[in-house]
């Protein structure tokens, strides 16, 4: 495996493990409610700044997912997709360009 998909492996761990601590941080203080979370994110112009952001910058990447993976019919690539919106764009992203970089057969 090649140092450029080692990197991108290793940051989409990071992506999917940082954020979760967070998250689960949060849960744990605040209840399991997940309409506190949204709520939690729309507390100042800021973070929902924040949150538009990262959501605008998820639907491209799942559109540029979609397209890459029509043309390269390399069907892997798609869980990429649940783990933009399930985890975030830190995980969906780097796990893309891991599937996306892998040796062609």
């Amino acid at each position: 495996m090649s140092l450029l998909r080692l990197v991108y492996l290793a940051l989409a761990i990071w992506g999917a493990v940082h954020p979760m601590y967070w998250f689960t941080t949060w849960f744990g203080e605040h209840g399991w409610s997940l309409a506190g979370m949204v709520d939690a994110w729309h507390a100042n112009a800021a973070t929902s700044g924040l949150v538009w952001d990262l959501t605008i910058a998820a639907v491209a990447l799942t559109v540029w997912i979609i397209a890459e993976t029509w043309v390269r019919k390399n069907w892997l690539a798609l869980i990429a997709i649940p783990a933009t919106f399930g985890i975030g764009v830190s995980c969906g992203l780097p796990l893309y360009l891991f599937l996306r970089t892998r040796p062609v057969r």
